[in-house]
């Protein structure tokens, strides 16, 4: 539409189904570029993923004429398919049902990169699921527990 000017960060969470660890460090930058590739052909412009072997944060600017469940819907379509069409595990790999979408301004942007981008030291010190419940008290998101991820007990 013309004369529309937008400017919408948002970082994406989801995790593999069951919380498994099931994306290896070899075949990170590979998913890192399939899902780069998904997010250009939807046209919106990626700033940052980084795939845990149980769960991926991407952060992406957003172009209004696509929802974010749309967006998300078509990552986790494509590269769910990539990676049971490779045979990266045994039986079927799926993502879980469900994820996070936080908005962030854009003197947030270098801050975020970074975090999203330094997800391994990031670990080392926090569980995913510590790390995720931070987000929901930092956005103050109203949740009911049994609706969030099937947590693994860490």
């Amino acid at each position: 539409m013309a004369n529309t000017y937008t400017q919408i960060y948002i970082q994406i969470v989801f995790a593999v189904k069951g919380r498994q660890n099931l994306i290896t460090k070899e075949n990170r930058e590979e998913l890192h570029k399939l899902i780069t590739g998904i997010v250009s052909n939807r046209n919106q412009k990626l700033f940052a993923v980084f795939a845990m072997p149980d769960h991926v944060h991407i952060l992406v600017s957003m172009n209004p004429t696509l929802s974010v469940s749309d967006l998300v819907r078509d990552i986790k379509a494509g590269s769910s398919k990539f990676i049971n069409e490779k045979g990266w595990i045994k039986g079927k790999f799926n993502w879980q049902e469900g994820y996070g979408a936080f908005s962030y301004s854009k003197s947030s942007v270098d801050s975020v990169v970074k975090y999203i981008l330094n997800q391994e030291e990031h670990h080392k010190k926090k569980t995913f699921r510590e790390e995720y419940l931070d987000f929901m008290s930092k956005f103050e998101i109203e949740y009911d527990s049994k609706y969030l991820f099937e947590w693994i007990e860490d």
